[in-house]
């Protein structure tokens, strides 16, 4: 199979983002913004992406989905919203660093990652550095987030990490950012970069 073939297999077998599985709709304005660091958080710990997506998806469902909502909600109602999605094994951790989170935003941004956007002036690395001053963003969570968010920040296109490598690797794609770019031609930078990792992960 050619390489441009096997790529349409891959974006149509994974052609979903995880911002979308989780029901957010991305735009660059605060609200869409902090729920994606919130699933990049969820999605950074050890725990099956479809589980991460389930307990974003509960938050989102109560009613956090700001970060004034998440830093006014109880500690236990996040540990409660967890649990509904499966999130079990790290819940109770993840239920403060949420919390310590939203209040960093707020604090230190105003709730809105533009302003962080802006702080980096267009240096990825800067943003990345920036992503990681969040509780439960570490590297894995920073590129989580720049690989979703790089439809609506183009200056961080093409973002493809390691994991999305590992994903063209598996599947005898070139192994580069550019030279899966042009293969890819006009595909949403983000959707290719989603379904690369999915097909990193998929045992099928």
């Amino acid at each position: 199979m050619s390489g441009r073939r096997t790529l349409d297999a891959l974006l149509e077998r994974h052609g979903t983002t995880y911002a979308a599985e989780a029901g957010i709709r991305l735009r660059d304005t605060p609200q869409p913004l902090y729920q994606l660091l919130v699933l990049s958080d969820l999605l950074s710990a050890r725990i099956r992406a479809g589980i991460a997506v389930a307990a974003a998806r509960a938050l989102f469902s109560r009613g956090l989905r700001t970060p004034r909502r998440m830093a006014d909600a109880t500690w236990q109602e996040r540990v409660d919203a967890l649990g509904e999605g499966g999130y079990r094994r790290y819940d109770e951790r993840t239920a403060t660093q949420l919390g310590d989170g939203a209040l960093l935003l707020l604090d230190a941004f105003g709730g809105d990652l533009r302003r962080l956007r802006r702080e980096a002036g267009g240096d990825v690395h800067a943003l990345r550095s920036g992503l990681r001053r969040f509780p439960g963003i570490g590297p894995t969570g920073a590129d989580i987030f720049l690989r979703e968010v790089q439809t609506v920040w183009p200056e961080t296109a093409p973002y493809l990490d390691k994991k999305a490598l590992q994903g063209a690797e598996r599947l005898g794609l070139p192994g580069t950012p550019a030279a899966l770019t042009r293969l890819a031609r006009d595909e949403d930078p983000a959707v290719l970069a989603a379904a690369l990792v999915r097909g990193a992960l998929d045992k099928g």
